[in-house]
């Protein structure tokens, strides 16, 4: 009896433990929430890689969804986008960008999504903030959520490391190799010939080095001072009873965010005008490269504001195309405002260059420590 006992409260414990946490799972999954999606896949998706005309900007789309799984209407989403932390041994393409905002934004969503297109500058963990928030006050609980993105290295850059480290080590192991070697030093010679030689040789590598870095830093300072043939329209329109204004800053930093604000105002009433769309683009003026697109309705001001950050210190030309917003009682042309950005670059940090010195220099002398260790090889052979 005792037994059966025993066993009754083994089950009865068990099924209270699977209601609670089927009740607790549910608490967990029942929330609102953001969905994040990316085109490409996450696994497909690389950093920006200078100078590829072909890339193109990945498609972010966050849905807001509510307790029941179920997009989110009439809501505000607002969105930062921060970049990867800081790699002290392992440096990305662009130092100054890493733990830096990329993009802060703020727009009404009437279907509860919204969708931008940004290129991803560097390697690493993204975080994304999302807040979301009712356009009409009571309407649903405000809340907000960070997610995260993980961007992978670029195949290319592994496979250009590995033909350099491949370089520098058989240069280590001939001057191991030569170095190591028996060598007899005749009269009046502070080396043997053949470490002479090698010692030779470096300069004149060394030489050839510095000249092309030399060459190569002019003529992109050139190209990059060079007046750009593009043709930047008015940053402000007056047409079809609107008049549509883009503002904001005309030079921006790498590593900083810039604000930009484009409004549109009835010309009769000088009243806002709330029923138009506004497609957003920031394209690199020296390839001609979008990097960074979104489409919004204007707010009750009749404007759209965004901050961004221009990280590959290119020029940047921001074009704003004002369309009637979908069931819209005004309808016009399409119509466009263009404002030209000038970025300041700003140099890798010291320490970082010093770092990357540091591993070049040791594939070196790990080569040398090879060639001198198989010289003496042979040598204790031959004794």
């Amino acid at each position: 009896m005792k037994k059966y006992k025993f066993l009754w409260v083994i089950s009865a414990t068990c099924i209270i433990l699977s209601i609670f946490y089927s009740f607790v799972d549910a608490s967990q999954t029942n929330t609102p929430r953001v969905k994040l999606t990316t085109n490409p896949p996450l696994e497909k998706i690389l950093p920006f890689r200078a100078q590829s005309k072909q890339q193109k900007p990945v498609t972010l789309t966050l849905q807001a969804l509510d307790a029941s799984s179920q997009p989110l209407k009439g809501a505000k989403i607002g969105l930062e986008i921060l970049t990867p932390s800081k790699t002290p041994w392992f440096s990305t393409d662009f130092p100054i960008v890493e733990a830096t905002k990329l993009l802060k934004l703020e727009t009404i969503a009437l279907d509860g999504k919204l969708e931008i297109q940004q290129m991803l500058p560097i390697r690493g963990k993204y975080q994304l903030k999302a807040s979301v928030a009712p356009s009409v006050e009571n309407t649903f609980a405000s809340y907000q959520e960070i997610l995260t993105l993980n961007v992978s290295e670029n195949p290319v850059k592994f496979k250009y490391f590995g033909v350099v480290a491949a370089i520098l080590l058989g240069l280590g192991l001939l001057g191991g190799l030569v170095i190591g070697g028996q060598q007899q030093t005749q009269e009046g010679e502070i080396a043997p010939y053949n470490v002479r030689l090698l010692l030779s040789g470096l300069i004149v590598v060394a030489i050839a080095a510095l000249l092309f870095i030399n060459i190569s830093a002019e003529v992109a300072d050139a190209h990059g001072n060079e007046e750009h043939s593009v043709k930047i329209l008015p940053a402000v329109q007056k047409t079809q009873g609107l008049e549509v204004r883009l503002q904001g800053d005309k030079q921006a930093t790498v590593g900083k965010l810039a604000s930009y604000t484009v409004q549109a105002i009835d010309t009769a009433t000088q009243q806002p005008v709330k029923d138009v769309a506004f497609q957003v683009k920031a394209i690199d003026l020296e390839d001609n490269l979008p990097m960074f697109s979104y489409k919004a309705i204007s707010d009750t001001n009749g404007q759209l504001t965004w901050q961004e950050q221009f990280f590959d210190g290119a020029p940047h030309k921001i074009e704003v195309e004002v369309t009637p917003a979908n069931a819209s009682s005004r309808q016009f042309q399409p119509l466009k405002v263009e404002k030209e950005v000038e970025v300041e670059g700003i140099a890798p940090p010291l320490y970082t260059r010093f770092i990357s010195l540091f591993y070049f220099t040791s594939i070196v002398g790990i080569g040398m420590a090879i060639g001198l260790w198989l010289q003496h090889k042979r040598i204790q052979k031959a004794v």
